[in-house]
């Protein structure tokens, strides 16, 4: 059992940077890979980012692979998920996800999902 509660989300012009951050609840933190998704208008839930338990592998979508950044403080119970050279197709609510056991990149795999927070990048 964990909650997620994700910030950061808001308003850049293309070219822009930002800094998600999903905060985790629980004394288990550690035991679960962690995930980020974004869903556009109209559109199916994507996957984004992935990192391990541990924190020593990340997994990316090919469409954001090289300007995002999956990273993890297992002390802080958090999740981060820094994205740059953001272009207007990144609009979309990004969610925070977790799931039990190894690392995986189908959104039906992870049991726990934040609340999302909305990215908007303007042309």
């Amino acid at each position: 059992q964990v909650q997620l509660v994700e910030s950061g989300g808001g308003l850049v012009q293309a070219g822009g940077s930002l800094r998600l951050s999903c905060a985790a609840s629980g004394r288990t933190f550690s035991r679960y890979t962690m995930g980020w998704f974004r869903q556009a208008p109209g559109k199916e839930r994507e996957f984004v980012a992935a990192i391990s338990r541990g924190g020593t592998a990340t997994y990316y979508a090919d469409s954001v692979k090289g300007r995002v950044t999956i990273s993890r403080d297992n002390a802080k119970n958090t999740v981060y998920l820094e994205m740059n050279n953001l272009r207007p197709e990144d609009t979309a609510v990004y969610y925070c996800a977790a799931k039990e056991g190894s690392t995986g990149v189908v959104v039906n795999s992870y049991e726990y999902w934040g609340q999302g927070t909305q990215v908007t990048v303007s042309s």
